[in-house]
């Protein structure tokens, strides 16, 4: 993904990309600087330099796995020299360099990881180096204030969705009163008693209701209907220990549960465990 910002140096329009989350400046445009008319060839000229082909293969070779150090070597061998010469697109398609791009056409030019601008930058003006540096730090910070502002608002809406959510489900976490014929039923184990407590079906019938959910009727609970849950197996132990009948429970958990929910429903405390 690539994104394309301007900033103005000294009067000069400097373009600056965002590549796979790696800034790039143009040396086209940092060139024009030193000469308006010919800016490749400032660039070719810095790149004839021994000190710039050694830079230029330190930075790949801390950076970028896949550069090619025999081409490297040759190139760093030739540098200096009078018959030297090299371009952009020469260095990039030689050693499979990834700090320089060069981009054919009229909208093309070449452009560096700021690291390598900023040192093309000094080598055309020492000042004019300051002056970039200063502009690109403003750019990141407006980019960061951005980048805050949309997670403010981001946050914002999420906590606006959530309330209108949460108010919409309220009613239905409330657990429905049991039936006298649920009351009448003998369930085959304790989960199922507390299951109709609270949700008012048993985990068989939630699975029949449910085909195409995976897990049981309390992997799909809400983090209110689990706390109310775990307090009602704490309580159901207590009341088995006492001998207090299936139903005289289930009627008990049922109120329980009512209660509870609709107090948790509203505790601002438990919203922000989710």
């Amino acid at each position: 993904m690539t994104k394309k910002e301007i900033i103005i140096v000294k009067g000069l329009t400097i373009t600056t990309l965002k590549i796979n989350k790696e800034d790039y400046i143009s040396l086209t445009d940092i060139a024009r600087q030193k000469n308006a008319e010919e800016p490749k060839d400032v660039v070719k000229n810095w790149m004839r330099s021994r000190t710039t082909i050694e830079f230029l293969g330190l930075w790949e070779q801390l950076n970028n796995p896949e550069f090619k150090g025999v081409e490297f070597d040759s190139f760093l061998f030739e540098a200096g020299s009078n018959s030297f010469t090299m371009s952009p697109a020469k260095w990039v398609e030689s050693t499979n360099a990834k700090g320089i791009i060069s981009k054919a056409g009229n909208k093309g030019g070449t452009y560096a990881q700021k690291d390598i601008a900023f040192e093309f930058a000094s080598w055309v003006s020492s000042s004019f180096k300051l002056y970039l540096i200063k502009e690109f730090q403003r750019l990141k910070e407006d980019e960061n204030n951005r980048l805050k502002l949309e997670w403010n608002l981001q946050r914002t809406l999420a906590k606006v969705n959530y309330h209108i959510h949460t108010d919409a489900i309220k009613e239905k976490l409330i657990p429905a009163a049991i039936t006298k014929k649920q009351a009448g039923i003998t369930y085959a184990n304790e989960a199922d008693l507390l299951n109709i407590a609270l949700f008012g079906i048993t985990a068989a019938a939630w699975r029949d209701a449910n085909p195409a959910l995976d897990g049981n009727i309390r992997d799909h609970a809400t983090i209110e209907q689990l706390v109310v849950l775990s307090n009602i197996e704490s309580i159901n132990a207590v009341l088995i220990h006492q001998g207090l009948a299936q139903k005289e429970r289930l009627l008990q958990f049922n109120e329980i549960a009512i209660a509870q929910m609709k107090s948790l429903v509203n505790a601002k405390g438990l919203k922000g465990l989710k």
